[in-house]
């Protein structure tokens, strides 16, 4: 089968498609052929080489994480799936070296869902990771209703999830974004914040003794620190760029996990219309580097997303 590899850090260049085995489900696990699978950051870093320390050596990495498909087999003790069936899946990439970014992957059945109905596979293949990431982000907030709640990066993948999410759950939902995303987060339910050097000021403009909880989607760090009140809570995405606690703050960093039962409540979500699912352009696999390219010119709004 075709799969999209890196054999050596770099620029998008050194992105290969290359031919690998197509692998054989064991036990508990479901084989997926791929239909459509996303361009993360994860994967632009990884390409990049800055995750090679945390990296075991290998002779190529395969990339994807999160993936749209339909069932293809079933490993032994494997019930609620049938073949053909269109589903959703993440990989827990650090820990299994599945890359989505293939003809097909193997995921164990505790990381699939099957996927929303009616969407392509195109736009359900943007929900796994981000979709995840920002629902176990809120929940380590543990922010209840009524507390207010800050997200940088609001129009970005994870962002724009989490203000809908947070929005859901009764929270008072401060979105930071530029002045071209005020509609974006605005219709998501939240409140828009413009971008700016001091986000702690334009926060306590808002809330004068500081936000109950920071989202910090776009890894500002102490600047996003600052906006949140004495003995409040944060949560990055990025663990080495957390700061320092300071003032009772508790500082957290999600690290996100396959769950199928959340998978399936995003799902749900998304069948009753309350996410938005956001493709900015689909690529082929030959135009892999494409994607990494246009990704790192940033700005892109929506997922940029891979078939093969």
């Amino acid at each position: 089968m075709r799969a999209i590899v890196v054999k050596a850090f770099g620029e998008p260049d050194v992105l290969e498609v290359a031919e690998v085995a197509v692998p054989e489900p064991g036990a508990g696990q479901v084989r997926i052929r791929v239909r459509a699978a996303t361009v993360n950051p994860v994967d632009v870093a990884t390409r990049a080489g800055a995750l090679a320390p945390f990296l075991p050596e290998l002779d190529q990495y395969p990339l994807g994480w999160d993936v749209a498909g339909t069932v293809d087999a079933l490993g032994e003790g494997v019930d609620g799936f049938e073949a053909g069936e269109a589903v959703v899946g993440l990989s827990d990439w650090f820990a299994t070296m599945a890359g989505a970014q293939a003809e097909y992957i193997v995921l164990n059945a505790s990381a699939v869902a099957i996927a929303p109905s009616g969407v392509p596979a195109t736009e359900a293949a943007t929900l796994p990771l981000n979709g995840l990431t920002a629902l176990q982000a809120l929940d380590l907030l543990g922010l209840s209703e009524g507390q207010s709640l800050v997200v940088t990066g609001a129009a970005g993948a994870v962002g724009g999830y989490a203000l809908q999410l947070a929005a859901r759950r009764g929270l008072k939902v401060y979105g930071v974004a530029g002045p071209e995303d005020r509609e974006f987060v605005t219709a998501a339910g939240a409140t828009f914040v413009g971008r700016t050097e001091n986000l702690s000021e334009a926060v306590r403009a808002a809330l004068p003794g500081g936000a109950d909880g920071v989202l910090d989607t776009a890894v500002l760090g102490a600047a996003a620190l600052a906006a949140v009140r004495d003995g409040g809570a944060y949560t990055g995405v990025f663990g080495p760029a957390a700061p320092e606690p300071e003032r009772g703050i508790r500082v957290d960093a999600v690290s996100v996990q396959s769950n199928a039962d959340q998978l399936a409540e995003l799902v749900f979500l998304v069948e009753s219309g309350a996410l938005t699912l956001r493709v900015a352009r689909t690529f082929g696999f030959d135009e892999a580097a494409e994607a990494h390219a246009q990704f790192a010119k940033g700005g892109t709004r929506g997922r940029l997303v891979l078939v093969p």
